[in-house]
């Protein structure tokens, strides 16, 4: 099992997770286009890597991670989120990743473990 370390190292680095998170994406979807068909792979498979590398980092944090890819097709996509927790350890962050056809945005919320 992974050792936690206390101190500052606790709070969550979004600026770290949006890089690991953009290169998740790119190496799901990078080179790709907009497939229906493919969706749902797709979005499970970039929420299943995300989680792994983020819980690979061994820091004491439980995640949520959402996906959602949407072809580019002039309609538009407004999302929102709101969040009732301690912002000195917990936190979040949001990657919108975009190709020719199609958005990709992905967030990530990280609420940490106590112990």
């Amino acid at each position: 099992m992974e050792e936690y370390h206390s101190g500052d190292e606790v709070a969550f680095n979004s600026e770290d997770a949006g890089i690991a998170i953009k290169e998740c994406i790119e190496g799901v979807i990078g080179g790709t286009d907009y497939s229906q068909s493919k969706v749902n792979q797709w979005t499970a498979s970039i929420v299943e890597h995300s989680l792994t590398h983020l819980v690979k980092q061994g820091r004491p944090f439980k995640y949520i991670v959402n996906c959602v890819i949407i072809q580019k097709s002039g309609a538009g996509l407004h999302t929102a989120n709101s969040c009732y927790w301690d912002t000195t350890t917990d936190g979040s962050c949001t990657v919108r990743w975009e190709n020719r056809t199609m958005y990709c945005v992905v967030s990530v919320f990280a609420v940490a473990v106590t112990l």
